[in-house]
């Protein structure tokens, strides 16, 4: 056990564990403008969870995900159907049908769908790696991919299903993907965009994309979250307000600051400083991700650390270019500093994968 201990990878636990405080540090200061402080205690709860999860799954050999295709194909089967459940029994919240409700609790099974997607794209690619030419197996992962993508963005939620299309792309390439199926493969994402545009998105949604063109139009309609967001970011300065100091975050201007805008809370009340930390700790996180992929023995933990990256990344730069104004508000929370405990608990699950993959390269 002390052994086992020893070969963790603890710069990126120590990195995971002070984001994971941050966000507690902000959401404990939304929940003091509120005055209610239940989400603050419920996060706590899933941070012991995810960390306890972490350590089982580091505690497990990887390659009994790469060498068992029944446990990952029923895994990925499990998820869709949780899925499909959510579109039929699932609450209505906030226009999207995306948690199951457990008394206080929510449970969002996309986030665990993410980690099982990973999972299985990198089985399925570490077996076929030399035969990446045969465009048969792009479009079969495709077909993986695309199942829960449209499932996700029925819902509807634009950013976790774009997620997954980021995924599939970066394991693609990292996989050895011929330069004309790639092209191949960005066109047929341009008709798909093209077709999503035209019958797919909602009007709020389309209306949210034109908006954030011309962000000076509807300042108090749809452009007001976006326009709060960069008065509490620009009112932060060099080092904030001060914890429970920040005039947007405690009288209730920022929507949705728990999630979605959890950024600009920190920015507002800890200034340009903690958001250069936090930031840092994101750089060191990734890093030490991308360093196990570079140091893998073999294709699946190579594969699996580069989904999981793509992951963190597309997820932590989405999020921050919403709250910067940068990007359309598509409601994608900041991994690991955000309020949810299904997608701290599955980020976590992650890093216990990866400690497996460093314990046992």
């Amino acid at each position: 056990m002390v052994d086992y201990f020893k070969k963790l990878d603890w710069i990126l636990i120590s990195s995971a564990l002070f984001l994971s405080v941050i966000g507690l540090i902000n959401i404990y200061s939304i929940s003091l403008g509120k005055n209610d402080f239940l989400n603050f205690k419920k996060q706590i709860i899933f941070l012991a969870l995810g960390f306890f999860l972490m350590i089982i799954f580091g505690f497990f050999d990887w390659r009994g995900l790469r060498d068992n295709p029944y446990l990952v194909l029923i895994s990925y089967i499990i998820c869709v159907l949780l899925l499909i459940g959510l579109l039929l029994f699932a609450p209505e919240i906030r226009g999207i049908k995306g948690w199951y409700k457990i008394g206080s609790f929510s449970f969002d099974p996309i986030s665990l769908t993410t980690i099982v997607l990973i999972i299985l794209l990198s089985k399925f690619f570490s077996k076929r790696h030399v035969e990446m030419y045969k465009l048969r197996h792009i479009i079969l992962s495709g077909i993986y991919v695309l199942t829960p993508f449209f499932l996700v963005a029925s819902q509807p939620n634009l950013g976790s299903a774009l997620i997954f299309g980021a995924i599939w792309v970066g394991v693609l390439i990292v996989s050895g993907i011929k330069i004309k199926h790639f092209l191949i493969l960005i066109l047929c994402g341009l008709v798909l965009l093209t077709l999503g545009w035209n019958f797919f998105l909602k009007d709020y949604q389309k209306k949210r994309i034109v908006s954030f063109l011309t962000p000076q139009a509807e300042i108090l309609g749809i452009n007001w979250s976006q326009t709060q967001s960069k008065i509490a970011i620009g009112s932060g300065g060099l080092f904030g307000q001060g914890f429970g100091g920040g005039s947007q975050t405690q009288h209730g201007f920022l929507s949705e600051p728990y999630t979605d805008f959890i950024f600009s809370v920190l920015a507002e009340e800890f200034g340009l400083v903690g958001v250069l930390i936090a930031l840092s700790l994101f750089l060191i996180l990734l890093w030490r991700i991308i360093r196990m992929a570079l140091l893998a023995k073999s294709n699946f933990p190579r594969l699996f650390a580069i989904g999981f990256a793509v992951f963190i990344f597309f997820q932590s730069f989405i999020n921050i270019g919403m709250n910067l104004g940068l990007l359309p508000v598509i409601g994608l929370p900041l991994p690991l500093v955000s309020y949810g405990g299904s997608n701290l608990i599955a980020i976590f699950i992650g890093f216990g994968i990866l400690q497996s993959i460093k314990a046992n390269n």
